[in-house]
């Protein structure tokens, strides 16, 4: 059995390393595609070393995130290999491409993370979960509000929950970062992140960086490419509190949001890490797919108004439940796909 997994951004190499094992240890021969839709080397080519990951057979090296210009590249590498499954994972634009290919080809595709739904059709990632979601023979869902909402949507693919496979890299990883951590910080501090395409508006985002700087917080900000971009052409200034370094590898990164008092971010990986971690979070989004994290406490949405009181106030509750399954959704995966039948 041959599965074709498509990878293109950060979140996605991390999915992939546990995956990737597990189809190994199931028999399963896997042939990756990197879009290249993440190409700065350390949103990238730093995961395959970190994490031990067999390079890519196919690197598109696109340096896009358009999904138009991606698809018909992923289309040529799926007519060449033929697998019986197409592996997407999450809510990028290289899911998208790799859903739409793999339809034009006839392909059965398999969706990681299905089931999805933030509320908000103004985010491009909401859309391409939909679009995915309907293309799909197998759905992967990391929990039963997933499955449901999927059921509510009747998608006509079958749908398993297995969990998070993000839990099962945090489970391994975890321990290897904290190990290999470098200089600790002997001041608490928070981590802050921001990529997302609605908050590098640049209006947005000053107010955003206007509202940390005055928090009071010291926020080490590793800044994404994208992000970097905005701030440069538009001359956004960043308070003394606000310490920006270059994009870290994923154990560095793990190892600052471990020893981390607050986790500030837009990302959907970051707000499940930290809850895993059990560090408070402030999600700097009106909404988010990842909802349970709300629900238990641990996690508060802002508005720029809203982050400092939303930072003073985080907590993380005692008795908060466990969520996104057991940290072996990825054994999971393989074995369903080595065990279901191709569509």
């Amino acid at each position: 059995m041959k599965v074709l997994s498509i990878v293109g951004n950060r979140p996605q190499f991390i999915k992939a390393a546990p995956t990737s094992v597990a189809l190994r240890e199931r028999g399963i021969e896997e042939v990756v595609v990197h879009t290249g839709q993440h190409y700065d080397r350390e949103l990238s080519q730093v995961f395959f070393e970190e994490l031990g990951l067999e390079e890519p057979k196919h690197r598109l090296d696109l340096r896009t995130a358009d999904a138009d210009v991606m698809r018909p590249a992923i289309v040529e590498r799926l007519r060449s290999e033929q697998p019986d499954w197409v592996l997407v994972y999450g809510d990028t634009n290289s899911t998208l491409a790799g859903a739409l290919a793999a339809e034009e080809l006839s392909l059965s595709l398999a969706h990681v993370e299905a089931g999805l739904r933030s509320g908000d059709l103004a985010m491009p990632e909401e859309r391409n979960r939909i679009e995915t979601d309907k293309r799909a023979q197998l759905l992967f869902c990391p929990d039963e509000r997933s499955r449901d909402m999927l059921a509510g949507e009747g998608v006509p693919g079958r749908v398993e929950v297995v969990g998070d496979v993000m839990a099962d890299a945090t489970r391994i990883f975890e321990p290897i970062a904290r190990k290999h951590a470098g200089a600790t910080r002997t001041k608490p501090y928070a981590v802050l992140t921001i990529h997302r395409e609605a908050n590098t508006v640049p209006e947005r985002l000053r107010s955003l960086l206007d509202a940390l700087g005055e928090s009071g917080w010291t926020l080490v900000f590793p800044v994404h490419p994208r992000t970097r971009k905005v701030i440069d052409d538009h001359g956004l200034e960043l308070a003394p509190n606000i310490e920006p370094i270059e994009p870290v590898g994923y154990l560095e990164m793990l190892a600052l949001v471990a020893a981390s008092e607050r986790v500030v971010t837009d990302s959907g990986g970051l707000q499940k890490e930290a809850y895993w971690l059990r560090i408070p979070c402030v999600t700097l989004r009106p909404s988010t797919e990842w909802i349970d994290t709300v629900l238990a406490g641990a996690n508060t949405l802002a508005e720029p108004e809203d982050v400092k009181a939303a930072l003073e106030n985080a907590a993380f509750p005692e008795d908060a439940p466990s969520l996104y399954g057991d940290g072996h959704a990825a054994r999971k995966i393989a074995e369903a796909l080595y065990t279901l039948p191709p569509a």
